[in-house]
Parts: C-alpha cells; sequence; structure tokens
C-alpha cells in the first residue's frame, strides 16, 4: 500500500475541501467519511480541528453566509440605494445560490440559532439589505417586512430552479427579474 501525501492540514483546508463537496454533491454528502476520503486522511484526524462534523458544518454555515455577504456587498457598493441597488443584489444572490448549491443550503440551514457568531453573519445580510431599501418611503419596520418578501420571493425562486421545479422554455432570468420588479413595485421601493 502506497503512502498517503502529506499534506498542510488546517482548518482552512478542510471548510474548502467541505465546501467543494458540498457543492459537487450535496450538503447532506458532507459527512466525516466523505470528507476524510477527499481529503486522504483518516476521519479521525479530522477531530484535530474540529468538533467533529456538527464543528464543521457550523464552520460551512459561517463560510457560506460570509461568501453570500461578501457577493451581496461587492453590487450594492457599485449602484445607488434603492431600486437599482435591489435589483443588483437579488441578481448577486441568484448567482450564488447557482454557482455554489451546497453552500447555499449551508447558508440557510445554520445548525445553531444561538450562535452569536452565525447570527452576526446572518445580521450582516439583513442590515445590507435594508440599507439597499431603507431610501425608499419605508419606515424600520416595513423595511424588515420587505427584507422578508424579498428573501421569501429569492429563496422561493432559487430553490424552485434548483429543484427543476420550471419546465416551461422561458427565459428563467427574465421571469426572476419581473418577479423581483412587481414585488419592489408592490412595497414602493425605488431608486
Amino acid at each position: 500500500m502506497s503512502p498517503r501525501p502529506k499534506i498542510a492540514l488546517d482548518k482552512k483546508t478542510i471548510v474548502m475541501a467541505a465546501a467543494q463537496l458540498a457543492n459537487e454533491q450535496g450538503s447532506d454528502q458532507v459527512t466525516l467519511a466523505l470528507l476524510a476520503k477527499k481529503l486522504n486522511i483518516k476521519p479521525p484526524s479530522l477531530y484535530n480541528h474540529f468538533d467533529g462534523l456538527p464543528g464543521i458544518k457550523r464552520e460551512l454555515a459561517l463560510f457560506s453566509l460570509e461568501k453570500l455577504y461578501n457577493g451581496l456587498e461587492a453590487e450594492a457598493l457599485e449602484k445607488s440605494p434603492g431600486e437599482e441597488s435591489v435589483l443588483a443584489i437579488t441578481d448577486a444572490y441568484l448567482s450564488f445560490a447557482r454557482e455554489n448549491p451546497g453552500l447555499y443550503e449551508f447558508a440557510l440551514s445554520a445548525p445553531d440559532h444561538s450562535d452569536e457568531k452565525v447570527n452576526h453573519a446572518g445580521e450582516r445580510i439583513v442590515r445590507l439589505v435594508i440599507s439597499t431599501i431603507q431610501p425608499s418611503s419605508l419606515s424600520d419596520e416595513g423595511a424588515i417586512h420587505a427584507v422578508r418578501g424579498l428573501r421569501s420571493l429569492m429563496h422561493g425562486f432559487a430553490s424552485l430552479e434548483q429543484k427543476g421545479g420550471f419546465g416551461m422554455p422561458l427565459d428563467l432570468d427574465e421571469s426572476y427579474r419581473l418577479a423581483v420588479k412587481t414585488f419592489l413595485r408592490g412595497m414602493k421601493i425605488s431608486g
């Protein structure tokens, strides 16, 4: 039997391998056995860096939320607050879900809602979306309702698309943009 090649095993390497595994095979395929196989190590070696699978999933949730935030922020910063900025972040959200299907699942299903770091990462995304909506005439409470509605629309579309729920031969991007614009008009969010 040939010896296992030595790799520099650290948290970042493990998280990146787990992210790749999630995106290629699905979030439910992130197991200690499959991750160890991907890294060409024995499963117990993972315990040197994480508190088992829950620890790895927590780091994947944080990594996913941070990656999503960075993509949304990059788009939001290039546009004026209001409709233009909201359209940019909704496009970035759908792109993230399409390009990172496994990470998208981890971004939505953080393992422990009492985890301060995970909550903070999620709250940053909410605050970013609020900042793009806030120049509208909505109150603070109205902005929260708008964020909830927008998130529901984005997630619903991304989930249906990932599950093959759109069978008609119409342009999905056009359908998505039309749905978002209709929502924004209904909430009276303009640029």
